[in-house]
């Protein structure tokens, strides 16, 4: 099923950035960033701010199409596949773009050789939330209560194979439980249940959680990172809330068809690094809790790979299941 909302993001060319003022040829018409998941979550809204940021220094008309068609993006990343290499249709997508293809045997796409790599752009820790009516405080105590009575729990992600998916499945792994884990196509889904407490557990983006936290709706028990964050000084790192240490970051990046044009593709990867490396892009991004995170496409290949590496790992000591 295709969800498509797209969003025309063009300003006037008197606010063009001078790097571009003369590049008539590409793009001559509007510029498709995918999204494959439904609008409201952390991938949709940094890849807004970026195309908002795309136009604004280019003074061109760049459009967020949300195709959520679910298997963790997968859909919406082969319609980027199949699309020509012109530079005109582009994805934007998290660190679960690495992973779908690991963890579900029909997705066939190879992530570093079937896509242009432009840029990552992001970086942010997940919240790891419960419902208020759940006792616990910290996640020592709360897995102390799901031992305790295992038949009233069950786990949330927003997709499976995200970065909140692996660190649910992480948690889970050192705690010594075998909850299930529900999964959703999206944030909003996946924090409705949460909210109405058919789900007692959840690791989602700052962007997405911490309104539903500061609105009572949600209780914060721990943020992935090693040290607190500004936007939620009150929360505490994994391992201040009695676990052993983690790190999980959810990243975010942008990529076009292989073989992408040369001229397009230098075209893109300046416009990127330009919006990316800007202190207006940064100040956006600090309001939805996430830090610039810019690398440009060569480096975000070696990434790639490097994160895939890390994840296999992650998968096989977690025993997460291949679907």
């Amino acid at each position: 099923m295709r969800s498509v909302g797209p969003t025309l993001l063009a300003l006037s060319m008197t606010l063009v950035s001078p790097a571009f003022a003369a590049a008539d040829d590409f793009p001559s018409r509007p510029v498709t960033i995918v999204v494959p998941y439904p609008p409201g979550g952390a991938v949709d809204g940094i890849a807004r701010v970026l195309a908002s940021g795309l136009a604004a220094k280019t003074g061109k008309t760049f459009v967020v199409d949300n195709r959520a068609g679910g298997a963790g993006g997968a859909v919406g990343s082969a319609e980027v596949i199949k699309a020509p290499a012109d530079g005109y249709t582009l994805l934007f997508n998290a660190s679960i773009h690495v992973v779908t293809p690991l963890l579900n045997k029909n997705v066939k796409f190879d992530i570093i050789n079937d896509f242009t790599h432009i840029g990552e752009v992001a970086a942010g820790p997940l919240l790891v939330t419960t419902n208020p009516t759940v006792k616990a405080n910290t996640l020592k105590e709360f897995f102390a209560e799901v031992k305790a009575n295992p038949d009233d729990f069950n786990f949330a992600t927003s997709g499976y194979g995200s970065a909140g998916h692996l660190t649910v499945e992480v948690l889970k792994h050192e705690a010594g439980v075998d909850t299930e884990i529900v999964a959703y196509k999206g944030a909003s889904p996946a924090l409705t249940d949460m909210i109405g407490g058919q789900v007692q557990l959840i690791a989602d983006p700052i962007l997405s959680s911490l309104p539903h936290v500061r609105a009572n709706r949600l209780k914060a028990l721990a943020i992935t990172s090693l040290k607190r964050s500004a936007l939620a000084p009150d929360v505490p790192t994994v391992a201040e809330s009695g676990m052993e240490p983690l790190e999980m970051l959810s990243w975010y990046a942008i990529w076009g068809p292989k073989n992408m044009d040369p001229k397009a593709q230098e075209y893109l990867n300046s416009a990127v690094e330009n919006v990316a490396t800007s202190q207006e892009f940064k100040d956006k991004l600090a309001v939805f809790g996430f830090e610039p995170a810019y690398k440009n496409g060569a480096d975000l290949k070696t990434f790639v790979s490097d994160e895939t590496t890390r994840y296999r790992s992650i998968i096989d000591a977690t025993g997460i299941k291949v679907e």
